[in-house]
């Protein structure tokens, strides 16, 4: 029996606040992988106004923002709407932090940021507010725990680098939906990677060997395309 990922878990609203059309891309694709509901603002009257229209669990709010910037979006918020609110910016001046804290955010994060440090302050503060995101991803007998990075396939634990962890995590979030290459580029390796994208074929050879998937069954190539994890057919 197949478990789906998709069903053990809450998966919340998330609003994505930032005047830079590639990190929203980039986030937007990377939260939609993990199942959250998302939904845009590249200005800070329009951060307002969905914050309104959506009621958001969380916001991921640029601090430089046109016009209203992303502290006077804080402050209107304070006390007004109960919303989890990580502030994103370029500068790392203590001074900002403080005054970003100060106003109710829960996070700070400065750019530039990998996807999976932002992702785990996004878990860990949903987590401080009661919204619980499982820790448990099963496909066929295969077994991810996010909390105790242990994984097994049957009754065997297999030992994996954080890299290697992080792109079987992927695919097992997403079960029988073929993956990009260019979107696993960006969701493991980071929206600004810049590197040889043959990296992925290494990572995804280690991946198979380690859950003796060889010949591939299991984590199939689609030829021109990127991967896909479905069932082994007994």
């Amino acid at each position: 029996m197949v478990s789906s990922p998709e069903a053990q878990e809450h998966m919340p609203t998330i609003l994505l606040v930032d005047d830079e059309r590639q990190i929203i891309e980039f986030l937007r694709m990377g939260f939609e992988y993990e199942g959250f509901t998302v939904h845009v603002a590249m200005t800070g009257h329009e951060a307002l106004q969905a914050v309104e229209r959506h009621k958001p669990d969380i916001i991921i709010l640029d601090l430089m923002l046109p016009g209203l910037d992303g502290m006077a979006v804080a402050q209107q918020l304070h006390g007004v709407y109960n919303t989890a609110i990580i502030m994103l910016t370029a500068r790392e001046e203590v001074e900002d932090r403080v005054a970003g804290l100060e106003l109710g955010a829960d996070d700070y994060v400065t750019k530039p940021f990998a996807f999976k440090e932002l992702l785990a302050r996004v878990r860990a503060v949903l987590r401080r507010r009661g919204l619980q995101l499982g820790n448990v991803l099963v496909f066929q007998d295969i077994a991810l725990n996010r909390s105790t990075r242990v994984v097994r396939r049957g009754t065997r634990e297999i030992e994996l680098t954080p890299r290697e962890f992080e792109l079987l995590e992927l695919f097992l979030s997403h079960p029988r939906q073929v993956l990009t290459r260019n979107a696993i580029l960006a969701r493991i390796w980071g929206y600004n990677y810049v590197g040889d994208d043959n990296v992925i074929e290494v990572y995804v050879k280690h991946l198979r060997e380690k859950l003796q998937d060889l010949p591939p069954q299991l984590l199939q190539t689609v030829r021109g395309v990127g991967y896909v994890l479905r069932e082994v057919k007994s």
